[in-house]
C-alpha cells in the first residue's frame, strides 16, 4: 500500500510539474532566447512556443480548433478577428501592474478601443530588404525605396531568380497597391484585380513565397532581395555582419508607403493558464526587459520605459522607429467582413496557381 501510495504521490508531482508550462503562439523570431530564459526563471516554470509565420496561418489553426495556448500575439487587423470570433479573453488590467509603461499613442487603437482585451507589444515595417552590395552592381540601388524593385518587370529583368515575397495574401496585395497608389486596405474589387495582374506579372522573376527562411538566404547571399518585416531584415543584417559576408544586407522604406503592425499579447479565452500569461505578460512590460526586443531583434517598441535601455544607434533607424514625416505613409491593416474576406480568398486563389 505504501508503495502504490508513493507511485501515486510522484505521478501527482510529476503531473504538477508539468502543468507548470505556459504556452505562447508567437512569431518566428520575437523573442530573444535570453528574454525567454530570463522569465522561466522570473516564474520557476516553463515556457513553450510554438511559431507562425503569417496572421492567418494562426486564424485559421485556432479556427479549426486547436487548444492549449495561453497566449497568442496577432497585429491588429487580427486582434478584431479573435475578439469576434469571441476567442479573446477580456483582460484583468489589476494583473498587470505594468501597464502604466506602455506609450499611450499606441493605446486605443480601432482595433480595440480602451485596449478591452489587447496589450500592444512591438511594431514592425513591412518593407523590402537588399544585398546592398548587389544591388549597386546591378545599377539597382536606387530603386530600393520604391515597390517597383519587386513589381516592375523592367526592374525584375535584372534579378530573376533572388527574389522573395511573403506568401501572406493581406502583405503581398497590399503592397501592390501601395504600387499603384491605392490606400492598403482598399476592397475595392477593381484594385484588386489591378493589384493581381501586377503581381501576376511579376511572378515569373521571383524565385519563391517565403515566411520563414528568407533571413538565412539574404544572409547567405541566396537571395538580393526579400519582403518581409522589419526586425527580420535587421536580424539578416546582423547575421552577415557577423558571419563577415563580403556583402552589406540593408533595409528601408518604400515612398509609395508600408504597413505598419502593431502586434499584441491576446490572452485566449481557453487558455490552461491564465495565471501564468499575466505573469508573462507584466514581466515582458517591465521597460528593461521590454527593451530586449528591440536591443537584440531589431522591433520598433511601444513601451515608453524601455527607451532609456534602447541602443541609442537603433532609434536612428527609419523602418524600426519612423519619423514623423514617413508615419502619414505608414497604414495598418484592418480586419475585413466575411464577403471582403472571401473575394480577396479568391484572388489569392488565383495569383498562387497561375
Amino acid at each position: 500500500m505504501k508503495k502504490v501510495l508513493v507511485t501515486l504521490a510522484l505521478a501527482v508531482s510529476a503531473q504538477a510539474y508539468a502543468a507548470e508550462e505556459l504556452h505562447l503562439y508567437n512569431w518566428n523570431n520575437y523573442l530573444s532566447e535570453s528574454t525567454a530564459k530570463s522569465f522561466e526563471a522570473y516564474c520557476k516554470c516553463k515556457l513553450v512556443q510554438d511559431f507562425y509565420g503569417d496572421n492567418e496561418e494562426m486564424l485559421a489553426k485556432l479556427a479549426a480548433g486547436a487548444k492549449g495556448y495561453d497566449i497568442v500575439v496577432p497585429t491588429g487587423f487580427a486582434v478584431e478577428a479573435l475578439i469576434k470570433q469571441g476567442k479573446a479573453q477580456p483582460l484583468d488590467k489589476k494583473q498587470l501592474s505594468n501597464f502604466k509603461n506602455l506609450n499611450a499613442g499606441y493605446l486605443n487603437s480601432f482595433f480595440d478601443k480602451g485596449n478591452q482585451y489587447s496589450v500592444p507589444y512591438a511594431f514592425t515595417t513591412t518593407l523590402l530588404g537588399y544585398n546592398e552590395t548587389k544591388l549597386k552592381e546591378l545599377g539597382l540601388l536606387d530603386k530600393a525605396n520604391s515597390w517597383a524593385l519587386i513589381f516592375d518587370p523592367a526592374v525584375l529583368a535584372k534579378l530573376k531568380g533572388k527574389i522573395t515575397v511573403l506568401d501572406s495574401q493581406r502583405e503581398l496585395v497590399s503592397a501592390a497597391l501601395m504600387y499603384l497608389g491605392k490606400p492598403a486596405n482598399s476592397t475595392n474589387p477593381a484594385d484588386w484585380k489591378a493589384a493581381r495582374d501586377v503581381i501576376l506579372k511579376a511572378k515569373p522573376y521571383w524565385a519563391a513565397f517565403n515566411n520563414q527562411s528568407y533571413i538565412k538566404e539574404l544572409t547567405v547571399g541566396n537571395i538580393y532581395v526579400a519582403l518581409g518585416y522589419s526586425n527580420d531584415m535587421y536580424q539578416a543584417q546582423q547575421d552577415a555582419k557577423k558571419a563577415g559576408r563580403k556583402f552589406g544586407v540593408n533595409f528601408s522604406l518604400q515612398k509609395e508607403g508600408n504597413t505598419l503592425s502593431l502586434d499584441n499579447f491576446v490572452v485566449l479565452k481557453d487558455a490552461p493558464r491564465k495565471d501564468l500569461a499575466y505573469k508573462f505578460i507584466n514581466f515582458m512590460l517591465d521597460g528593461k526587459n521590454a527593451s530586449g526586443l528591440t536591443n537584440e531583434m531589431g522591433s520598433g517598441n511601444p513601451n515608453a520605459a524601455a527607451g532609456k535601455f534602447v541602443k541609442p544607434e537603433l532609434t536612428k533607424v527609419h523602418a524600426i522607429f519612423p519619423t514623423a514625416g514617413e508615419l502619414p505613409r505608414l497604414q495598418q491593416l484592418k480586419d475585413l467582413n466575411a464577403k471582403d474576406r472571401r473575394e480577396l480568398n479568391k484572388v489569392w486563389s488565383e495569383i498562387k496557381l497561375k
